[in-house]
């Protein structure tokens, strides 16, 4: 499964899903590698409902720009081309599993 999100593939994956979560993270954080595995798990759980992508900061840093990342890991909520919502830092899955839903019916 490839769920990377690069800044060509940025504005064609919003027009093209209601629902995404992206994931900024880099290779080296420590928090960010913790929640990979939850953030695969729930892409799966979530596949048709709301699209999960993951931004490398370090290989993307003008799209971690455009969205303000300061640290990561940062969850962006985006519903129909608007952000509804961000969590910094790590996150529980099941915290995680109820933010995602909440952005399903947003």
């Amino acid at each position: 499964m490839d769920i990377q999100l690069s800044q060509k593939d940025f504005q064609k994956t919003i027009e093209n899903n209601k629902k995404v979560l992206i994931d900024f993270y880099a290779d080296w954080c420590g928090p960010c590698q913790t929640l990979l595995p939850t953030i695969h798990k729930l892409a799966d759980e979530f596949d048709g409902d709301v699209l999960i992508q993951k931004v490398n900061v370090d290989e993307n840093a003008d799209l971690a720009a455009k969205f303000g990342v300061r640290s990561i890991p940062t969850l962006v909520y985006i519903s129909n081309g608007d952000e509804v919502n961000r969590q910094n830092g790590l996150i529980s899955e099941n915290d995680l599993r109820a933010q995602i839903n909440d952005l399903k019916t947003a």
